[in-house]
């Protein structure tokens, strides 16, 4: 890091427009954000941040007020974003993937004053929202906001929201996670944990409304280095960008890694610039963290926590190569927890529910007090704690190993079975690349438990030998009653698996 940079990041808080004010007066010229080969330096973020910023002060909006964008991933939409936050509203970045009658609740749900939307992706039926409509393209920005201009100066505090992040939506109706501007500026801090800096080049290919992408985004600017990214992820174009731009980070999710390791340019592309890779976003097989330390240059970092904050571990695994079937252990200021269904601490080797505190969590979720009440939990000390709904044991020194969410769990004869365990040797077998264990109703043990699996491209396997096979390496009740091939396994955007959509393969 620039010396000069340092005792930037020594206050107790800072707005991410105070970092890209700092940046900008400090290297105007640096390049701050690439989207598909257009670029822009600090000095020209900078400036069309403020004239968003200053557009929406003129339409009144203020501290406390919300705005939502629909759209893929652009600078205009980058830009909007940030704009956004700097008069001091939340931002709602809506997943272009969501079904109408989804975006329609989740407009309904933020109320914003003002909505920026793709016009090419954003379904019609949304016209009838009663808000001010921008469309992402340069010449209506142009023309919506007028002339340059900056925004008039604010006090922005850590304990504003931010943002508004909705959830993935695996077990239901997405819920609006609130975002404080502290939980966002910790991340910044926490970036040299990582070695970001003004030299950093972060490669994304991540959709904007996903927590993932917004922590690359906002750690990488906030440090003063350069946003790469593609509108859409294709593991060769991923590839020739990398190589092209001398990428130093990348945040993506496991199944991102997969298909670029198994890309047939990997071998032969140059990725000597890389010194850290991170995964976050679900639960990474053991063997691709072999694959990628074996592999890809670079330290590997795996990130596990909540996009509600309080639940965060950190693994580095070029450090602790032993632990690669852990998730790692929580930073400085976070505190993890298992607990019993009773809500009592657990010592270490012991299976139950992770939760988690720290000084930057959740301030809600959005207009849902119910939900919100749901998630938190109280420890005998008095702390408010985030409940994670995984299953984990935290190992004698400290590292957390996770094994599946609570509603997973399979009870199958008055045992509990957890589908990680069965997983794990499923994904030890040769050409199996993907599996996932489920349960199914049985009348003669309640539930029984079921896998689909994924061969390897090319591989010829024969199921009833696979599950004789896996069969042989569990204990009686673990056994599985059926195994079903396919071609592939269901996921939502982030990459999580949607294994209640594996439940008509077993009628």
């Amino acid at each position: 890091m620039e010396m000069n940079s340092a005792p930037f990041f020594t206050r107790k808080f800072a707005s991410i427009h105070a970092c890209l004010d700092f940046h900008a007066d400090k290297k105007p010229d640096r390049p701050a954000l690439t989207v598909d080969g257009q670029t822009v330096s600090y000095r020209q973020l900078l400036e069309a941040v403020n004239v968003i910023g200053a557009a929406l002060q003129r339409d009144s909006v203020a501290i406390g007020g919300r705005i939502a964008t629909i759209g893929g991933t652009s600078v205009e939409h980058i830009v909007a974003l940030l704009g956004s936050i700097t008069v001091g509203a939340a931002c709602a970045p809506l997943p272009v993937t969501a079904t109408t009658a989804q975006l329609q609740r989740m407009v309904d749900d933020v109320r914003p004053s003002h909505l920026f939307l793709d016009p090419t992706r954003a379904p019609a039926v949304l016209t009838s929202i009663d808000c001010q409509r921008i469309a992402l393209t340069p010449a209506d920005l142009a023309v919506w906001s007028g002339l340059p201009a900056a925004p008039q100066p604010i006090a922005l505090t850590a304990d504003l929201p931010f943002n508004i992040i909705y959830s993935s939506g695996t077990t239901g109706t997405p819920k609006g996670i609130v975002q404080p501007h502290e939980l966002r500026w910790a991340q910044i801090v926490r970036g040299s944990n990582s070695d970001f800096g003004p030299e950093s080049v972060t490669l994304l290919a991540t959709p904007l409304c996903s927590n993932t992408t917004l922590t690359g985004l906002i750690t990488t600017l906030g440090r003063g280095g350069h946003a790469v990214f593609l509108s859409r992820f294709e593991a060769g174009e991923y590839l020739c960008t990398a190589a092209r731009f001398q990428a130093t980070h990348t945040m993506l999710v496991p199944i991102q890694f997969q298909r670029i390791l198994a890309h047939p340019d990997f071998s032969s592309t140059d990725l000597s610039s890389f010194r850290v890779k991170i995964t976050t976003g679900a639960p990474m097989d053991i063997g691709l963290k072999r694959e990628i330390l074996r592999r890809w240059p670079g330290n590997f970092h795996e990130y596990y926590g909540l996009s509600e904050g309080g639940v965060f571990c950190l693994l580095d695994a070029t450090a602790h190569p032993d632990k690669l079937h852990t998730v790692g252990k929580p930073p400085a200021g976070y505190e993890l927890r298992v607990i019993d269904e009773a809500g009592n601490f657990l010592p270490p080797g012991h299976i139950g529910e992770i939760v988690g505190t720290s000084p930057t969590m959740m301030k809600e979720y959005f207009g849902q007090p119910d939900k919100t009440a749901e998630i938190e939990w109280w420890g005998p000390d008095g702390r408010r704690y985030l409940r994670s709904g995984d299953l984990g044991r935290i190992d004698a020194d400290g590292f957390l190993e996770l094994m599946g969410r609570r509603k997973e769990v399979i009870i199958s004869g008055g045992f509990n079975i957890y589908p990680k365990d069965i997983e794990d040797i499923l994904l030890a077998q040769s050409g199996v690349a993907e599996a996932a264990v489920l349960g199914i109703a049985s009348q003669r043990w309640g539930e029984t438990p079921v896998a689909c699996v994924v061969f390897d491209e090319g591989k010829s396997v024969d199921a009833d030998a696979l599950l004789a096979s896996v069969n042989g390496q569990l204990g009686a009740v673990q056994r599985l009653s059926a195994l079903k091939c396919v071609d592939s396994l269901p996921r939502n955007a982030m990459g999580k698996i949607l294994k209640n959509e594996l439940r008509h393969y077993f009628p």
